[in-house]
């Protein structure tokens, strides 16, 4: 299930499902639960979109998107840091960005009135970003992420940045110890 954290509000953590899909909500942003147990997670894309046609459908239907499909990055991505790199920055776009996780995990920093909140997705998490938020988003230290998307232009979308390079004072806390580096040893006595 996500977590939700105000790295500016002390780390603020919650991390319930009708508690970060209230908070998330009076923010303009949609958060759901989805079952995870309609496919094998080796299953092809065709097989993912076929399991979850209802949801897919619905979702069609309630955001005016056109069309559906499944992104499916790891580690072994060719060019994955050049994909990366231009989703890490801040920025918008001109639709909304709809993601149901289906393995891996990442972060979407979300920058709404000067207020930054970070919602680290699993499996099973579904978010919608309303086009026009101010957010940047990166993987997590497996560097793994499986999702069904949604658009609302069969073109998909582009990110518009903003420049501000607010971006780059927020870490991904998912990336863990190693992510910290290697601890040092030190004689110093307490």
């Amino acid at each position: 299930m996500a977590v939700l954290r105000f790295p500016a509000e002390d780390n603020r953590r919650i991390d319930g499902e009708a508690e970060i899909r209230a908070e998330l909500g009076a923010m303009g942003i949609d958060y759901e639960r989805w079952s995870l147990d309609r496919v094998p997670q080796d299953c092809s894309a065709d097989e993912v979109l076929a399991a979850y046609a209802v949801e897919i459908d619905d979702m069609k239907q309630r955001g005016g998107y056109v069309t559906a499909d499944v992104i499916d990055v790891n580690a072994s991505t060719p060019n994955l840091d050049a994909m990366l790199a231009r989703f890490d920055k801040e920025h918008t776009h001109d639709e909304d960005e709809v993601r149901f996780i289906l393995a891996g995990r990442g972060i979407f920093f979300l920058n709404i009135g000067g207020r930054v909140a970070s919602v680290e997705v699993d499996p099973g998490d579904m978010l919608r970003v309303p086009r026009g938020t101010t957010h940047w988003f990166t993987l997590c230290e497996d560097r793994r992420i499986r999702a069904i998307r949604w658009f609302q232009d069969t073109a998909g979308w582009t990110p518009h940045y903003t420049g501000s390079g607010l971006d780059k004072g927020y870490q991904p806390l998912c990336f863990g110890p190693q992510y910290l580096g290697p601890r040092v040893t030190t004689s110093i006595g307490v």
